[in-house]
């Protein structure tokens, strides 16, 4: 579906606007209105509620790691990396996502972003500030964390820019800077339409503050379209670096089956898999949950659905070429580590990361499947699993299985490792049902112009 354009089979255009004569003000009064007017209910509080405890583990185990030490996690003298850092790399190549995938459809054209982008571009500072605490509770000393932070010091001891914290330092930090000003700058307009629907004084102000003075005037406009392009075309570059960086935490290495020129590109591809895997699901909930089946229709699913299948192959692709490497070039310890992920300790979980990963998705092939959302659903959450232990399998099978035999040793994971994994997640949705309240969570400006493209807008 090029360019997001409706297609035809068996005669029946599938649109990106589903209802035939949708006007604007309908469009502006189904994302609005539950914000405005109290559109939650009782679902809503009941799965707040439910992700309240999640967010009191997660503070809570934060709150244990830094006064009690990492030995709370199943680290020990071999793995010295664990879920922590398997954790980082995760949230952080789903942040990276969202970003990714709104500036690169907005340069390519792709209409159908216009569902979708807003939502994509929140996941990406809310999973982008949970990556940011891994690296720091993993540090061992936390409160030196300051020091990744270059500033004029007289004995000169940091920064260490040979330290791949360092790099991760700036990475998340110019990112998160970054993807807060696409985002807020996305909002003007709907935060100028929310300020002039409001019907009390105190949403007014708090509008009317938020939306910087927009007048909807063609010299804002010409402006804001001019801004917004630029930063999309500044944020591919962006998004790359931040998860190449990342890669580069390994491939600076001296491990085995970490010092490889493949991880960087290897590692911004997962990132937009896994992205796309949670912008699917939150399409999926966020359709339901706010009754917009007519502004995220089959053919969004459709189109995310084939990114899906794409990136699929290219990791299958990359895992073949990262096994083909440790062949080829003949270093011993590369085949033992790629012989130990096929028949080691944890070969289970490789096993069920190329099913998750390069299998499951293999079924996106049949347009069926890529239109049912129960389907889609259980792929994404496939896709997500599996991502996770791609992570922390990177980690757990070089760092058991290294040059030094005697080294040898695997991880154990603590009720810690597991509290600091199923925590962020609650955080995460809780983090996504206050924005929902307070904020439209869908673009209604480039609906409308989708639907005035589509013919669908009286």
């Amino acid at each position: 579906m090029s360019g997001g354009q409706p297609h035809e089979r068996g005669g029946q255009p599938h649109r990106l606007i589903d209802a035939p004569h949708l006007g604007y003000g309908a469009i502006t009064a189904a994302i609005a209105d539950p914000v405005q007017r109290g559109g939650f209910g009782r679902i809503w509080a009941i799965t707040l509620l439910c992700m309240l405890p999640l967010v009191l583990l997660t503070i809570g185990a934060i709150g244990a790691v830094l006064t009690v030490g990492i030995g709370l996690s199943g680290v020990n003298t071999t793995v010295v990396w664990g879920f922590s850092i398997a954790n980082y790399v995760w949230w952080i190549g789903i942040g990276n996502a969202g970003t990714l995938i709104s500036s690169m459809l907005l340069l390519t054209r792709q209409r159908w972003r216009a569902s979708i982008n807003r939502f994509a571009e929140a996941m990406t500072l809310f999973a982008a500030a949970i990556a940011g605490l891994f690296p720091i509770i993993h540090l061992g000393r936390p409160l030196y964390a300051y020091w990744l932070a270059p500033y004029p010091n007289t004995m000169a001891l940091w920064p260490q820019w040979r330290s791949a914290l360092v790099w991760d330092f700036w990475a998340i930090l110019s990112y998160l800077l970054f993807s807060i000003l696409f985002w807020f700058t996305g909002l003007l307009p709907d935060l100028a339409t929310m300020r002039d629907r409001a019907t009390t004084r105190r949403g007014q102000v708090i509008y009317g503050a938020l939306a910087l003075g927009w007048r909807n005037s063609a010299r804002h406009w010409r402006a804001y379209e001019t801004y917004h392009l630029t930063m999309a075309a500044l944020a591919v570059p962006l998004v790359c670096s931040v998860h190449s960086i990342v890669g580069l935490d390994f491939a600076a290495s001296l491990m085995p089956g970490w010092q490889e020129s493949i991880f960087p590109p290897y590692f911004v591809v997962g990132a937009m898999f896994s992205g796309f895997a949670m912008v699917v699901l939150l399409a999926i909930v966020i359709r339901w949950g706010l009754k917009l089946q007519a502004m995220i229709t089959p053919a969004h699913f459709d189109a995310m659905a084939k990114v899906l299948l794409f990136a699929s192959i290219v990791m299958a692709f990359s895992y073949a070429t990262e096994w083909f490497t440790a062949w080829i070039g003949g270093e011993h310890a590369d085949r033992s580590v790629i012989g130990y992920a096929f028949s080691g300790d944890y070969a289970p979980l490789y096993g069920a990361l190329l099913v998750c990963n390069c299998l499951c998705p293999q079924a996106l092939w049949f347009a069926r499947v890529r239109r049912s959302l129960p389907c889609l659903a259980i792929l994404c959450v496939l896709i997500n699993v599996g991502m996770w232990l791609e992570r922390i399998l990177i980690v757990w099978n070089t760092l058991s299985h290294g040059h030094a035999i005697s080294l040898w040793r695997t991880y154990q994971t603590s009720l810690y490792d597991l509290a600091i994994l199923f925590g962020p997640l609650g955080l995460f949705v809780a983090l996504f049902l206050v924005l929902v309240r307070l904020l439209p969570i869908v673009s209604m400006h480039e609906v409308r112009q989708l639907a005035r493209d589509e013919g669908a807008a009286r």
